[in-house]
């Protein structure tokens, strides 16, 4: 039997984008062109200021995106902007967006490409 090793990832952080629903797409091919490996999207309800329009006043819930991106540190900053500018954030209601630092990351990491980031770590 093999033994089964952990290959964690240090020098990472969460971009987490919280948009209208509709609009993640193309926030999520901006990043990968940028970039990015991968996103996770996910689906929710919340309100704000714009959603209080409702009968009497009441906050009428809204359908979000909320989009999860790991990236390398040294990648953070530009598909940060990226995502940033293709998700329109700097217009009121478009959404909001942040950086979340990560102490330990760990997921499947191909022997090769394993190898190829301990040879640049090394050098």
């Amino acid at each position: 039997m093999t033994k089964r090793e952990i290959t964690v990832l240090t020098d990472v952080a969460l971009i987490t984008c919280i948009v209208q629903r509709g609009v993640a797409d193309s926030i999520v091919e901006a990043a990968r062109k940028a970039g990015a490996q991968g996103a996770t999207v996910s689906y929710a309800n919340g309100t704000g200021i714009r959603e209080r329009l409702g009968l009497l006043g009441v906050a009428v819930e809204v359908e979000k995106e909320i989009i999860n991106i790991v990236v390398a540190k040294d990648q953070v900053n530009r598909i940060f902007e990226t995502m940033y500018l293709a998700g329109n954030l700097d217009s009121p209601g478009m959404g909001f967006m942040y950086i979340t630092p990560l102490e330990k990351a760990a997921t499947f990491i191909p022997a090769a490409v394993r190898e190829k980031l301990l040879k640049q770590a090394s050098a």
